[in-house]
């Protein structure tokens, strides 16, 4: 049997995007996938991109900042982490490095450190080479600077 698929009108995308964006904050890239799955006309497309950024729905600037002050608060990441995901979003260098400001410098740091204590204390590895290794590798997955990680990890197992 064949599978339809509803088809809407530009009113009707526009109205379902707007929803979308008003729920969470969403970069351009999100918008697009959302349009081309239901099954948008590129015209269309680019139509609704605009109007969603003419009203405020749509702001890269905002959705990188939220996403930067998020995953550093709840998830921990690092400024290379965050960097790397927000440009596999496709934003600009420069929204980028504005989102990146949102980071008080001294909570990098203390949160860091917090971050590497924490973790060191749980593992249980009694050769301090694969010590080492295992925080360092945890540390820099989450997109900690590699200098910060070495030193850390130099201080904390001997």
């Amino acid at each position: 049997m064949y599978q339809t698929h509803k088809s809407y009108t530009i009113d009707e995308a526009l109205s379902k995007l707007q929803k979308y964006c008003a729920y969470q904050d969403r970069c351009h890239k999100e918008v697009e996938q959302k349009l081309k799955q239901m099954r948008m006309i590129p015209e269309a497309i680019e139509i609704i991109i605009v109007a969603l950024i003419e009203d405020n729905h749509l702001n890269e600037e905002r959705f990188a900042k939220a996403f930067v002050r998020g995953k550093f608060s709840i998830k921990k990441w690092g400024k290379v982490r965050l960097t790397l995901e927000l440009k596999q979003r496709q934003l600009s260098k420069y929204i980028i490095k504005i989102a990146l400001q949102e980071i008080d410098p001294s909570d990098y740091l203390q949160t860091f450190h917090a971050l590497a204590e924490k973790k060191a204390a749980t593992l249980s590895e009694t050769d301090p080479w694969k010590k080492k290794k295992k925080l360092a590798d945890y540390l820099l997955y989450r997109g900690w600077e590699s200098q910060l990680v070495y030193d850390k990890v130099n201080v904390l197992i001997n």
